[in-house]
Protein backbone atom coordinates (compact mmCIF):
# COMPACT_ATOMS: atom_id res chain seq x y z
CA UNK A 1 0.00 0.00 0.00
CA UNK A 2 2.91 2.28 0.56
CA UNK A 3 4.96 1.83 -2.57
CA UNK A 4 6.82 5.09 -2.15
CA UNK A 5 8.72 3.41 0.66
CA UNK A 6 9.67 -0.14 1.43
CA UNK A 7 7.31 -1.68 3.97
CA UNK A 8 7.34 -0.09 7.41
CA UNK A 9 8.99 -3.02 9.11
CA UNK A 10 11.90 -2.88 6.64
CA UNK A 11 12.27 0.87 6.30
CA UNK A 12 13.28 2.27 9.68
CA UNK A 13 13.04 5.96 10.58
CA UNK A 14 16.80 6.12 9.95
CA UNK A 15 16.33 4.86 6.41
CA UNK A 16 13.54 7.35 5.82
CA UNK A 17 15.78 10.16 7.02
CA UNK A 18 18.41 9.12 4.46
CA UNK A 19 15.90 9.42 1.64
CA UNK A 20 14.76 12.75 3.01
CA UNK A 21 18.37 13.94 3.07
CA UNK A 22 18.73 12.95 -0.56
CA UNK A 23 15.63 14.93 -1.41
CA UNK A 24 16.83 18.00 0.43
CA UNK A 25 20.10 17.79 -1.43
CA UNK A 26 18.12 18.20 -4.64
CA UNK A 27 19.15 14.82 -6.01
CA UNK A 28 17.14 12.91 -8.60
CA UNK A 29 17.21 9.50 -10.14
CA UNK A 30 16.63 8.46 -13.72
CA UNK A 31 15.44 5.11 -15.10
CA UNK A 32 18.29 2.59 -14.97
CA UNK A 33 17.91 -1.12 -15.73
CA UNK A 34 19.02 -3.42 -12.92
CA UNK A 35 20.03 -7.08 -13.23
CA UNK A 36 18.37 -7.60 -9.85
CA UNK A 37 15.03 -6.56 -11.34
CA UNK A 38 14.17 -8.98 -14.20
CA UNK A 39 10.44 -8.50 -13.53
CA UNK A 40 10.59 -4.72 -13.95
CA UNK A 41 7.62 -4.39 -16.31
CA UNK A 42 5.32 -6.28 -13.93
CA UNK A 43 6.81 -4.55 -10.91
CA UNK A 44 6.20 -1.11 -12.40
CA UNK A 45 2.55 -1.98 -13.00
CA UNK A 46 2.08 -3.11 -9.40
CA UNK A 47 4.00 -0.07 -8.18
CA UNK A 48 1.66 2.24 -10.10
CA UNK A 49 -1.42 0.59 -8.57
CA UNK A 50 0.10 0.80 -5.09
CA UNK A 51 0.81 4.48 -5.66
CA UNK A 52 -2.82 5.15 -6.48
CA UNK A 53 -4.06 3.22 -3.44
CA UNK A 54 -1.65 5.17 -1.28
CA UNK A 55 -2.62 8.50 -2.85
CA UNK A 56 -6.38 8.09 -2.60
CA UNK A 57 -6.75 5.90 0.50
CA UNK A 58 -3.76 5.57 2.81
CA UNK A 59 -2.39 9.10 2.64
CA UNK A 60 -5.72 10.91 3.20
CA UNK A 61 -6.51 8.64 6.15
CA UNK A 62 -3.04 9.22 7.60
CA UNK A 63 -3.39 12.98 7.23
CA UNK A 64 -6.77 12.88 8.95
CA UNK A 65 -5.32 10.80 11.77
CA UNK A 66 -2.44 13.23 12.18
CA UNK A 67 -4.82 16.20 12.24
CA UNK A 68 -7.02 14.86 15.02
CA UNK A 69 -4.48 12.95 17.12
CA UNK A 70 -2.18 14.89 19.49
CA UNK A 71 1.54 14.29 19.03
CA UNK A 72 2.01 12.64 22.49
CA UNK A 73 -0.71 10.13 21.62
CA UNK A 74 0.91 9.32 18.27
CA UNK A 75 4.23 8.85 20.05
CA UNK A 76 2.63 6.49 22.55
CA UNK A 77 1.03 4.47 19.75
CA UNK A 78 4.37 4.25 17.94
CA UNK A 79 6.00 3.09 21.19
CA UNK A 80 3.45 0.29 21.58
CA UNK A 81 4.11 -1.06 18.10
CA UNK A 82 7.85 -0.61 18.59
CA UNK A 83 7.61 -2.69 21.75
CA UNK A 84 5.68 -5.42 19.94
CA UNK A 85 8.27 -5.45 17.15
CA UNK A 86 11.00 -6.23 19.69
CA UNK A 87 9.45 -9.69 20.13
CA UNK A 88 10.29 -10.47 16.49
CA UNK A 89 13.65 -8.74 16.90
CA UNK A 90 14.45 -11.07 19.79
CA UNK A 91 13.53 -14.18 17.78
CA UNK A 92 15.45 -13.15 14.65
CA UNK A 93 18.56 -12.06 16.53
CA UNK A 94 18.50 -15.41 18.32
CA UNK A 95 18.13 -17.29 15.03
CA UNK A 96 21.09 -15.34 13.64
CA UNK A 97 23.26 -16.30 16.61
CA UNK A 98 23.42 -12.75 17.97
CA UNK A 99 23.13 -13.55 21.66
CA UNK A 100 23.77 -10.07 23.05
CA UNK A 101 21.33 -8.41 20.66
CA UNK A 102 18.69 -11.07 21.40
CA UNK A 103 19.10 -10.58 25.16
CA UNK A 104 18.82 -6.80 24.82
CA UNK A 105 15.69 -7.13 22.67
CA UNK A 106 14.09 -9.40 25.27
CA UNK A 107 15.03 -7.00 28.06
CA UNK A 108 13.50 -4.13 26.08
CA UNK A 109 10.20 -6.01 25.86
CA UNK A 110 10.22 -6.79 29.58
CA UNK A 111 11.14 -3.26 30.69
CA UNK A 112 8.84 -1.40 28.31
CA UNK A 113 5.93 -3.76 28.94
CA UNK A 114 6.15 -3.45 32.73
CA UNK A 115 7.68 -0.05 33.51
CA UNK A 116 6.48 1.52 30.26
CA UNK A 117 2.82 0.63 30.89
CA UNK A 118 2.42 -1.92 28.15
CA UNK A 119 4.89 -0.15 25.89
CA UNK A 120 3.20 3.26 25.89
CA UNK A 121 6.45 4.77 27.17
CA UNK A 122 9.86 3.78 25.85
CA UNK A 123 11.88 3.31 29.01
CA UNK A 124 14.50 0.97 27.53
CA UNK A 125 16.10 3.36 25.02
CA UNK A 126 16.97 6.13 27.53
CA UNK A 127 18.19 3.36 29.84
CA UNK A 128 20.81 2.43 27.22
CA UNK A 129 19.22 -0.69 25.71
CA UNK A 130 19.70 -0.26 21.97
CA UNK A 131 17.02 -1.45 19.55
CA UNK A 132 18.29 -4.19 17.22
CA UNK A 133 15.80 -4.32 14.35
CA UNK A 134 15.80 -7.60 12.42
CA UNK A 135 13.35 -9.59 10.33
CA UNK A 136 13.21 -13.09 8.92
CA UNK A 137 14.31 -11.93 5.48
CA UNK A 138 17.59 -10.81 7.02
CA UNK A 139 17.76 -14.06 8.98
CA UNK A 140 17.49 -16.04 5.74
CA UNK A 141 20.19 -13.83 4.21
CA UNK A 142 22.46 -14.50 7.18
CA UNK A 143 21.93 -18.22 6.60
CA UNK A 144 23.12 -17.79 3.01
CA UNK A 145 19.78 -17.75 1.17
CA UNK A 146 20.12 -15.50 -1.92
CA UNK A 147 17.75 -12.56 -2.29
CA UNK A 148 16.34 -13.63 -5.62
CA UNK A 149 14.66 -11.14 -7.95
CA UNK A 150 13.32 -7.80 -6.78
CA UNK A 151 9.53 -7.78 -6.58
CA UNK A 152 6.87 -5.20 -5.76
CA UNK A 153 4.12 -6.84 -3.73
CA UNK A 154 0.53 -5.60 -3.98
CA UNK A 155 -0.14 -3.27 -1.03
CA UNK A 156 3.08 -4.30 0.76
CA UNK A 157 5.44 -2.61 -1.70
CA UNK A 158 9.14 -3.30 -2.41
CA UNK A 159 10.57 -6.69 -1.52
CA UNK A 160 12.59 -9.58 -2.91
CA UNK A 161 11.72 -13.24 -3.28
CA UNK A 162 13.56 -13.97 -0.04
CA UNK A 163 12.04 -11.04 1.83
CA UNK A 164 8.58 -12.03 0.65
CA UNK A 165 9.02 -15.40 2.35
CA UNK A 166 10.34 -13.52 5.37
CA UNK A 167 7.09 -11.54 5.54
CA UNK A 168 5.15 -14.75 6.12
CA UNK A 169 7.47 -15.85 8.92
CA UNK A 170 7.38 -12.41 10.53
CA UNK A 171 3.59 -12.60 10.53
CA UNK A 172 3.75 -15.68 12.74
CA UNK A 173 6.34 -14.06 15.01
CA UNK A 174 4.16 -11.00 15.61
CA UNK A 175 2.20 -11.08 18.92
CA UNK A 176 -0.76 -9.32 17.27
CA UNK A 177 -1.32 -12.41 15.11
CA UNK A 178 -2.50 -14.38 18.13
CA UNK A 179 -5.07 -11.89 19.39
CA UNK A 180 -8.83 -12.25 19.02
CA UNK A 181 -9.71 -11.34 15.40
CA UNK A 182 -11.50 -8.14 16.40
CA UNK A 183 -8.50 -6.89 18.38
CA UNK A 184 -6.06 -8.16 15.77
CA UNK A 185 -7.79 -6.32 12.94
CA UNK A 186 -8.14 -3.12 14.96
CA UNK A 187 -4.48 -3.11 16.01
CA UNK A 188 -3.28 -3.95 12.51
CA UNK A 189 -5.29 -1.10 11.03
CA UNK A 190 -4.16 1.35 13.69
CA UNK A 191 -0.54 0.35 13.14
CA UNK A 192 -0.79 0.89 9.38
CA UNK A 193 -2.37 4.32 9.75
CA UNK A 194 0.08 5.43 12.45
CA UNK A 195 3.06 4.16 10.47
CA UNK A 196 1.89 5.91 7.30
CA UNK A 197 1.38 9.15 9.24
CA UNK A 198 4.98 8.97 10.46
CA UNK A 199 6.17 9.01 6.84
CA UNK A 200 4.06 11.88 5.50
CA UNK A 201 6.86 14.46 5.39
CA UNK A 202 9.40 12.07 3.90
CA UNK A 203 7.09 10.96 1.08
CA UNK A 204 6.48 14.60 0.13
CA UNK A 205 10.25 15.12 -0.14
CA UNK A 206 10.69 11.98 -2.23
CA UNK A 207 8.01 13.13 -4.68
CA UNK A 208 9.99 16.32 -5.26
CA UNK A 209 13.38 14.60 -5.48
CA UNK A 210 13.03 11.63 -7.78
CA UNK A 211 12.55 11.85 -11.54
CA UNK A 212 11.69 8.16 -11.53
CA UNK A 213 10.31 7.12 -8.14
CA UNK A 214 10.25 3.45 -9.07
CA UNK A 215 14.01 3.30 -9.75
CA UNK A 216 14.81 5.45 -6.73
CA UNK A 217 12.76 3.29 -4.36
CA UNK A 218 14.07 0.04 -5.84
CA UNK A 219 17.72 0.99 -5.52
CA UNK A 220 17.25 2.51 -2.08
CA UNK A 221 15.50 -0.64 -0.89
CA UNK A 222 18.12 -3.03 -2.25
CA UNK A 223 21.04 -1.00 -0.93
CA UNK A 224 19.37 -0.65 2.47
CA UNK A 225 18.86 -4.42 2.71
CA UNK A 226 22.47 -4.99 1.62
CA UNK A 227 23.59 -2.58 4.35
CA UNK A 228 21.50 -4.29 7.04
CA UNK A 229 22.67 -7.76 6.03
CA UNK A 230 26.27 -6.62 6.39
CA UNK A 231 25.49 -5.05 9.79
CA UNK A 232 26.60 -1.68 8.47
CA UNK A 233 30.01 -2.94 7.30
CA UNK A 234 29.39 -1.44 3.86
CA UNK A 235 28.38 2.22 4.26
CA UNK A 236 25.38 3.64 2.46
CA UNK A 237 25.98 6.35 -0.16
CA UNK A 238 26.80 9.80 1.24
CA UNK A 239 23.46 11.43 0.47
CA UNK A 240 24.66 14.84 1.53
CA UNK A 241 27.08 14.90 -1.39
CA UNK A 242 25.81 16.50 -4.58
CA UNK A 243 26.37 13.49 -6.82
CA UNK A 244 25.22 10.82 -4.35
CA UNK A 245 21.77 10.08 -5.78
CA UNK A 246 22.94 9.52 -9.37
CA UNK A 247 25.47 7.08 -7.99
CA UNK A 248 22.70 5.39 -6.03
CA UNK A 249 20.61 4.92 -9.14
CA UNK A 250 23.43 3.96 -11.49
CA UNK A 251 25.27 1.37 -9.41
CA UNK A 252 23.23 -1.82 -8.90
CA UNK A 253 23.76 -3.43 -5.48
CA UNK A 254 26.01 -6.42 -5.09
CA UNK A 255 24.27 -9.80 -5.42
CA UNK A 256 22.98 -10.92 -2.04
CA UNK A 257 24.38 -14.37 -2.46
CA UNK A 258 27.87 -12.92 -2.31
CA UNK A 259 26.93 -10.68 0.58
CA UNK A 260 25.52 -13.50 2.61
CA UNK A 261 28.66 -15.58 2.21
CA UNK A 262 30.71 -12.77 3.69
CA UNK A 263 28.23 -12.04 6.46
CA UNK A 264 28.41 -15.49 8.09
Amino acid sequence: MFSSFPSFRRFSPHAVSLLAAAALAGCASSPVASPADPLESVNRAVFAVNEQVDKYVAEPVAKGYEAVTPSPVRTAVSNVYGNLSDVGNFANNLLQGKGVEAAESLMRVAINSVLGIGGLIDIATPAGLQKHSQDFGLTLGTWGVPAGPYVVLPLFGPSTARDGVGLLADHWLAPVTYLDPAWRNAMTGAGIVNGRANLLGATDLLSLAALDKYTFVRDAYLQRRHYLLRDGADPLPAYEEEDAAPALAAAPPAPDGAVASRAD
